[in-house]
């Protein structure tokens, strides 16, 4: 196993225990299963403890058509499914961020499935944020009580007999998570694959050089550690998508932060790439679903729900 490039945290440490752990005894890594929805270019996954039947369920998507304003449950539907297929008992539904590009399907899932739904504790700053952005009033709680469980950085938790923990990779959002469960890492959007990259950093509490801090901690883990990513965009001369790395192929291949790359090189590439980046099409609907732990906003005198569009404040 290799030295890592700086003394990890306890938090990293932990993690870097449980992943030696599953490596050590292969029968017990997890069973990852992915769900691409192309739409929004966004990977869903059932993780499941191959020792019995417990999973989790990590950064769902329900469908949602802007032009119409029209929600489906199409891509929960398989989700679903395969859950009831496999026999799987759902113990959590987790959020590595609120998410900007696609919106939640964790209240459909928890209904038809259950499961305690669970993001990291900063989102109350994004909640704060986007409340005052989308004027949600004082109906809307800006403590994160939509949740069930708001996650600290380094704390443990267990799918079945899998050992797990929850790491605080901020630099995307203020409020991002990686799940480290088994031998298996969920990144969200800090990294993508290596051909194409790292997340933008120009969200309100963004910030590139809080990224590259947050994607160092990540690649002090083990080289072995699979990495499961949120997005692939298919990089140019890439003829398929793809979500699943190592930490040895990141830190060797990443295109933005490959080792040898400095801080400084690292958040004028982000941010000069940043500047070219059009919004995500659906950031409005998404953020203020999100915020509110993938639940719509509450219906109208009318019956009818809405969803805002602030005109030049973005």
């Amino acid at each position: 196993m290799r030295e890592p490039i700086s003394s990890p945290d306890a938090a990293v440490t932990v993690a870097t225990s449980i992943i030696e752990q599953a490596l050590a005894a292969p029968a017990s890594r997890p069973q990852v299963k992915a769900f691409f929805n192309e739409a929004t270019f966004t990977v869903s996954y059932v993780v499941r403890d191959p020792s019995s039947s417990a999973c989790a369920i990590i950064d769902s998507v329900l469908d949602y058509d802007a032009a119409s304003g029209r929600t489906s449950e199409r891509s929960a539907d398989a989700v679903v499914a395969y859950v009831r297929d496999q026999g799987l008992e759902v113990v959590w539904q987790l959020e590595t961020h609120a998410h900007a590009d696609h919106l939640s399907a964790a209240p459909y899932l928890q209904a038809a499935l259950g499961g305690r739904l669970a993001i990291g504790e900063k989102i109350v700053r994004v909640q704060d944020t986007f409340g005052k952005l989308f004027n949600a009033g004082p109906g809307f709680a800006r403590d994160g009580r939509q949740f069930d469980h708001l996650f600290a950085d380094g704390e443990a938790f267990s799918i079945g007999g899998l050992r797990a923990v929850a790491l605080h990779v901020p630099g995307h959002t203020p409020a991002c998570m990686a799940y480290v469960i088994g031998d298996a890492v969920f990144v969200g959007d800090t990294l993508f694959m290596p051909d194409y990259g790292t997340a933008r950093c120009d969200f309100p509490g963004g910030d590139a050089a809080t990224l590259f801090a947050s994607i160092q901690r990540l690649l002090t883990l083990p080289d072995e550690a699979r990495v499961f990513l949120c997005h692939d965009y298919k990089a140019p001369g890439r003829d398929s998508f793809a979500w699943e790395a190592t930490i040895s192929a990141q830190r060797r291949d990443n295109i933005h932060v490959r080792e040898g790359v400095s801080e400084a090189e690292f958040v004028a590439l982000r941010e000069a790439r940043d500047r070219t980046l059009d919004m995500p099409r659906l950031i409005l609907p998404s953020v203020q679903v999100n915020m509110r732990g993938g639940h719509l906003p509450e219906p109208e005198s009318n019956g009818v729900r809405y969803l805002k569009i602030p005109i030049d404040a973005v």
